[in-house]
């Protein structure tokens, strides 16, 4: 997640954590006995939230209930937009090589995964690779999602991963290690003619 998207992340859920503090706070000052101020939306203790006059009072124009059930539901899609922003896991962008001088070099995410996922393309029995680079610049991780033919060995394909592309991407990037997550998948047969 970027610095500007945690941040506004951040802003977000502490606006809507003090606002619901304050209004929950309130209410309970309220309903313990606290006075509350001439302005203040309660008038005591035994106030209610909404009055029989304010739930009824829109009711009979046609335009209300649509309103609110469109003001409802934008406001449940944004939630949920930004819940899956929140969740779902950005790509990185770039991984800090050492270089051995103190400084340090950039290489882009991008690169790295391009050459994952041309290296496991070149495996016996590979047919389709992906892979997608997560974490922090100098921890990366790697996820990869392989399609094998039919008739593959699984622990074969895993063995020359990571003896063959994972090694040579963790060495040329000078990384201590990196953690990787395969998912693989077989593909099907195709279908045979019988004469």
């Amino acid at each position: 997640m970027s610095a500007v998207l945690r941040t506004v992340n951040r802003v977000l859920i502490g606006l809507v954590g003090l606002l619901l503090v304050v209004l929950g706070g309130s209410v309970l000052a309220v309903g313990l006995g606290v006075r509350p101020p001439a302005w203040w939306i309660h008038t005591g203790r035994d106030d209610v939230l909404l009055s029989a006059a304010e739930r009824t009072r829109w009711q009979s124009t046609g335009w209300w209930w649509p309103v609110v059930l469109a003001a409802l539901a934008i406001l449940a899609l944004l939630a949920l937009w930004w819940l899956v922003a929140v969740l779902r896991r950005r790509r990185l962008a770039e991984v800090l090589v050492d270089t051995g001088d103190g400084a340090g070099a950039l290489l882009r995410g991008r690169a790295l995964e391009n050459a994952l996922s041309d290296g496991a393309t070149r495996l016996d029995g590979v047919t389709y690779a992906k892979t997608s680079l997560t974490g922090r610049r100098g921890a990366p991780r790697a996820r990869l999602w392989l399609l094998m033919e039919p008739d593959v060995d699984p622990g074969t394909v895993l063995h020359e991963l990571s003896t063959q592309p994972l090694t040579h991407a963790r060495t040329s990037a000078g990384l201590s290690n990196l953690p990787t997550e395969v998912r693989l998948r077989a593909g099907k047969h195709r279908a045979e003619r019988v004469s």
